[in-house]
């Protein structure tokens, strides 16, 4: 399957962050340990919840499948642009091009949804904690995950789709490092108003979507905390839900900002996408990490776990 056009292009040009060889240089050392980073960060999570049974809630479920999607969203993306640092010649084919487009909405569609569905958890754990385990149920918290990569991979299709709908006949040069639609429509010679009317009521039903319920979540949440005589409650509570609060803001501030607003300069534009598909994977792990007690005791525990199995 492939895109439709008049001159048989058969692979794009990416502009990518630099033409400097000595700042692409810096720049493949900086993106190589971010990704490491995000390797080891979410991987470490993934197998610190899976194997420490105190992890078997619900909101380190949420947690887990968050770490996947990060996962799967840096790998989409910084790979191709780590390999492009080191090359003089920046090109990306018609099919690598539609698996990023594909990757680039499956993923933040499903990161959106998870962050959705952990305010529920942390509005159903602060506002109402005797019915917690009632309200959270194991069927409700794998019906979300469900849903989220469910509605993740619908919004992906519909994207796709759109791509490969498009004609394109001279231009071939992305001015991004990477397969983004709104780098990519310009470049179509057919009439694209309706594929830019589809992508954006895609993005806002999604989005909006997705951090209404947050909104809401979040209102019942600070109401609750409001409430509670004791500085230590209050401290205890807001504790529990800051980790996820930090991420919202990143992940939907910058996202937003990316697919909302109008273009913005190609600074601003990759400094964008680079802080909601690069830097915020990377710091979803250590953001959970650092902020949660659980997480640290049970980094700790499964360590002397593996030295133990190990010496």
């Amino acid at each position: 399957m492939a895109l439709r056009n008049h001159s048989s292009i058969t692979e794009f040009i990416l502009i990518g962050l630099s033409d400097d060889p000595c700042i692409e240089a810096l720049l493949s050392v900086l993106f190589l340990v971010i990704y490491l980073l995000t390797l080891m960060g979410n991987l470490m999570l993934l197998l610190v919840i899976r194997t420490d049974s105190h992890l078997h809630t619900p909101m380190y479920f949420f947690l887990s499948n968050l770490s996947l999607v990060d996962l799967c969203f840096s790998s989409a993306t910084v790979p191709k642009l780590l390999k492009d640092l080191l090359s003089e010649k920046k090109t990306i084919s018609v099919e690598g091009c539609l698996a990023q487009v594909f990757f680039m909405f499956i993923a933040p569609g499903t990161e959106a949804c998870l962050l959705s569905a952990m305010a529920y958890d942390r509005y159903a754990a602060i506002c109402h904690p005797l019915l917690y385990g009632q309200v959270m149920s194991n069927q409700l918290c794998v019906r979300l995950v469900l849903i989220s990569w469910g509605l993740g991979s619908l919004d992906a299709v519909i994207i796709v789709l759109l791509a490969i709908n498009l004609d394109f006949c001279d231009a071939q040069t992305i001015h991004h490092y990477t397969c983004e639609l709104p780098s990519l429509l310009p470049l179509s010679c057919s009439d694209i108003s309706i594929n830019i009317y589809i992508l954006t009521c895609s993005i806002l039903l999604h989005g909006f979507g997705t951090f209404l319920p947050i909104i809401f979540s979040y209102a019942h949440i600070v109401s609750t905390i409001l409430s509670i005589s004791s500085t230590t409650g209050k401290s205890k509570a807001f504790s529990t839900c800051s980790s996820h609060l930090i991420a919202v803001i990143l992940f939907f501030g910058s996202g937003m900002l990316r697919y909302l607003m109008p273009p913005s300069g190609f600074f601003l534009d990759l400094l964008f996408s680079i802080q909601y598909s690069v830097i915020t994977p990377m710091l979803n792990p250590l953001i959970y990490s650092l902020k949660s007690n659980e997480v640290k005791t049970a980094v700790k525990r499964t360590v002397r776990i593996y030295l133990q199995y190990f010496t």
